[in-house]
């Protein structure tokens, strides 16, 4: 018996390292066996991302086909309300405490969503490992992906020592505690009070102090704020777009925008982008969202002076 998943081709070489960064984002599919592709290893993953297509793939003998599940430190996140599954997420793993099932989608000014409790310890909150930090994380009061892991990773790479940082939608600070090991100063703003006292507590348990936490709406950041930075994070992907003209007020000339936006077909947001003036270097799929729907992201060059 064969089953049809997503899968992403890495080298041999990588194929642990990259697995391993898999399973801490909960995106390895471990009810399948990886495969040999020539010179690559393929893993399967649970969603579409970047890379990844097609492929066919062998089940893992004698494992339980698992409901599907996104893990968030000891929590795991079930899309349907389903205690005996839940039960059973919970046993197959002994670093997990929480199981919960989300009543409804991401919503609200201050992006959050409601869970109920399938099983284990009756929590939201829970501790988050990412890339030498950890993240306290609340789920019903927070958004938090634990899936852009990699993406953070990413942004990390093309940061500058020398370089300024405007994350306008820090949320619990994972972009911006990323980022502020190589950057010189990175200024997280959130309009959640409950985000931004998270994004406190994180800081001071990873030890940062080039971040400066701001308690602010998005609309007011280039009135507030005496900077122009030269990259800017909009991790606003249900309605970042409305942003874009503040971030490119806050963006230095010639600067970066992370703009992450859900998408229906490529290229959605390119011709308001443009309007703007900005070039877009790279548009990519982070991840699914639904079968209709993805999480994209536009790398953004604004324009000279």
């Amino acid at each position: 018996m064969t089953v049809q998943q997503w899968g992403v081709r890495v080298p041999v070489r990588q194929g642990e390292k990259i697995r391993q960064a898999l399973i801490r984002e909960g995106a390895l599919d471990t009810s399948l066996r990886l495969r040999r592709d020539g010179d690559a290893l393929v893993l399967p993953v649970l969603d579409r991302r970047e890379g990844a297509r097609r492929f066919t793939f062998e089940p893992v003998p004698g494992r339980p086909v698992l409901p599907r599940h996104e893990l968030v430190g000891g929590i795991a996140i079930l899309q349907e309300h389903d205690p005996a599954g839940a039960d059973q997420i919970l046993h197959s793993r002994p670093s997990l405490h929480t199981v919960l099932c989300a009543e409804g989608e991401v919503s609200g000014e201050y992006r959050t969503c409601r869970f109920a409790v399938l099983a284990g310890t009756p929590t939201t909150r829970t501790q988050v490992a990412e890339h030498g930090h950890r993240f306290t994380v609340d789920l019903a009061a927070a958004y938090f992906s634990a899936r852009l892991a990699t993406e953070r990773q990413r942004i990390l790479a093309q940061t500058c020592t020398s370089e300024t940082v405007l994350d306008m939608f820090a949320g619990v600070g994972p972009y911006a505690i990323t980022l502020a090991a190589r950057a010189a100063s990175v200024v997280a703003s959130d309009i959640n009070p409950q985000a931004v006292l998270l994004m406190l507590e994180n800081l001071a348990q990873n030890r940062v102090t080039n971040v400066l936490p701001v308690f602010a709406d998005a609309w007011r950041l280039d009135t507030i704020l005496p900077w122009r930075f030269d990259r800017v994070i909009m991790n606003l992907p249900l309605s970042g777009t409305e942003f874009l003209p503040v971030a490119f007020r806050l963006c230095q000339p010639g600067g970066t925008i992370h703009f992450y936006a859900l998408v229906s077909q490529e290229g959605e947001h390119s011709a308001r982008i443009r309007e703007l003036g900005g070039k877009i270097v790279a548009e990519r799929v982070v991840r699914s969202y639904s079968p209709a729907q993805w999480h994209a992201v536009y790398d953004i060059v604004t324009p000279p002076p």
